[in-house]
C-alpha cells in the first residue's frame, strides 16, 4: 500500500495556500478547499482543518490527537486507528465546536484498537459539546486533555458515530483519572450516535458527563468498571443497550456495575438532574463477589427505565439516597417491565421492594432465557413510539432473535 505520510504542519501550509489563492483568484472563479493527504502511519497532535482518514487504510495513533474548534475529522468505513504500544498516552479528544464524522457500516465497521492487546492500553474517544451540565458554573474540564465543556446549547452537535468498535480502552493517568471507551462530555443532542462497541476496557465502557445526547445499539463488553455510568444531568435517551460481562476466570479481571448512575456526588439535587430515558436493555454481570450491583441508582439521579432484562449480579437493581428514591416514588421516575434474575433493593426505604413488584411489568427472581450470551427477549414491554426517537419494540430486552443487530461488526 502507498503510504503518503501526513504531518500537522501540512494542514497548515494547505490552510495558508487556500488563502492566497482566495485573495488572488477573481470573485467568479471556484474555489476549492482539498483536504490535506492523510497517511497511513501517523495522527498526532492537532487538527484545525479537515482530515478524512480513508476506507480501507490503517492509521497509527502515536499520543493525543486533538480536533480543534472548527475543524472536522471524517472517518469512513473500514479504517482502523492502531494506538502505538509506547509510553506516550494515546486518546482522540474532539473539543467543542470540532466535529467527528465517523461512519461505519455492520459489514465495514470503523476500528479502533491497540497494538497491545489489553485492557488499558490506551485512552479512547472523548468528545466534548456545549450541552448543560450542572456543574457550578455551567462548565468545566474533561479528564482527558483538559478541555472546555458544558454550555447552554442542548441541540449541540459534535458530529455522527456509526457502525464503531473500540478495543482496549481505559488507559490509567493517575487514581482519579481513567479513560473510558467513549466519554461523551457535555455533548448535545444534535449529535447522532449508533451501533457503538466498547470491549474489554480497563474502566468504563460508556460514560456521560452532562449534556443531553441520545444513543441507540450500544454494546459494552468486559469492561472492568462499569458499563455504562452517567453524571453532572445527563438527560438523553437510549434504546437498546447490551452490556456483558464474562467471568473473572475468563478475564483475569473484576467488572463492578452493568450501569452506575450519579446525579452529583455531591451535591444530590444539582440542577439540571441527570434524568435520562431508556428503553429495551439486556445487562449480563459475571456473578462477581466485588462488583455486585446490576443497576445502581444514586447520588439524586432520576432515570425512566423500560424493558430490561437484568441478571449476573447478586443485587441487580439498588437505590440510594433520598432524592432519587423519592423521583421513584412520586412518579418522577419510572421502571417499568423490568426483570430481575435477582432482586432489588432500596438503601433509604422509600421506594421498597413492594412498590417495584406494583409498578407495570416488574418481576424479581425472574428466570428468562438468552442464547449465545444476551440475544433473546421476553414478550410484553412499554410502547414509546410516540417519541420519534423510539423504534416500537414492545418486549424485554435489547436483542431479538429474529434482528441480531450486533452481527458483523462487533466483538
Amino acid at each position: 500500500m502507498k503510504k503518503n505520510f501526513w504531518k500537522l504542519s501540512s494542514i497548515a501550509f494547505t490552510l495558508a495556500t487556500m488563502v492566497i489563492s482566495a485573495s488572488c483568484s477573481n470573485d467568479n472563479d471556484p474555489i476549492t478547499e482539498p483536504e490535506p493527504e492523510p497517511a497511513d502511519t501517523e495522527l498526532l497532535g492537532e487538527l484545525t482543518g479537515k482530515l478524512t482518514l480513508k476506507s480501507g487504510n490503517a492509521y497509527n495513533l502515536t499520543g493525543g490527537f486533538t480536533v480543534k474548534s472548527g475543524a472536522t475529522l471524517t472517518i469512513e468505513p473500514g479504517v482502523t486507528i492502531i494506538a502505538k504500544e509506547d509510553d506516550i498516552v494515546d486518546y482522540i479528544l474532539v473539543e467543542q465546536g470540532a466535529k467527528i464524522l465517523a461512519e461505519g457500516t455492520a459489514s465495514n465497521p470503523i476500528i479502533m484498537t491497540s497494538e497491545k492487546k489489553e485492557p488499558g492500553a490506551w485512552g479512547g474517544l472523548h468528545i466534548c459539546g456545549k450541552a448543560k451540565i450542572n456543574v457550578t458554573g455551567g462548565t468545566a474540564k474533561s479528564e482527558i486533555g483538559n478541555a472546555t465543556y458544558g454550555g447552554n446549547e442542548d441541540a449541540d452537535n459534535s458530529g455522527k458515530l456509526r457502525y464503531i468498535r473500540l478495543e482496549y480502552t481505559g488507559y490509567s493517568f493517575d487514581e482519579e483519572h481513567e479513560a473510558n471507551g467513549v466519554t461523551f462530555y457535555g455533548v448535545g443532542n444534535g449529535t447522532v450516535v449508533e451501533y457503538l462497541q466498547a470491549y474489554k476496557g480497563s474502566d468504563d465502557g460508556f460514560e456521560w458527563f452532562g449534556g443531553s445526547v441520545n444513543v441507540k445499539y450500544l454494546v459494552a463488553t468486559s469492561c472492568s468498571d462499569d458499563s455504562f455510568d452517567w453524571t453532572q444531568g445527563w438527560r438523553g435517551k437510549g434504546q437498546f443497550l447490551v452490556a456483558y460481562q464474562e467471568n473473572e476466570s475468563t478475564l483475569g479481571y473484576d467488572c463492578d456495575c452493568l450501569i452506575e448512575a450519579d446525579n452529583d456526588s455531591k451535591v444530590f439535587g444539582a440542577s439540571p438532574v441527570s434524568a435520562p430515558v431508556l428503553a429495551n436493555l439486556t445487562l449480563i454481570g459475571n456473578n462477581s463477589t466485588v462488583g455486585t450491583r446490576g443497576i445502581r441508582l444514586r447520588a439524586g439521579t432520576q432515570a425512566k427505565i423500560y424493558n430490561a432484562l437484568v441478571d449476573g449480579k447478586k443485587n441487580t437493581l439498588t437505590t440510594e439516597t433520598t432524592e432519587t428514591e423519592t423521583a421513584l416514588d412520586n412518579g418522577t421516575s419510572i421502571l417499568n417491565n423490568i426483570w430481575l434474575a435477582t432482586s432489588f433493593s432500596g438503601k433509604e426505604g422509600i421506594y421498597t421492594s413492594e412498590k417495584f413488584n406494583a409498578a407495570q411489568g416488574n418481576a424479581q427472581n425472574k428466570a428468562f432465557t438468552l442464547s449465545n450470551k444476551y440475544i433473546g427477549t421476553e414478550a410484553g414491554g412499554t410502547d414509546l413510539s410516540s417519541d420519534s426517537f423510539f423504534a416500537k419494540a414492545e418486549y424485554k430486552g435489547a436483542v431479538a432473535s429474529e434482528n441480531d443487530w450486533t452481527k458483523g461488526w462487533t466483538k
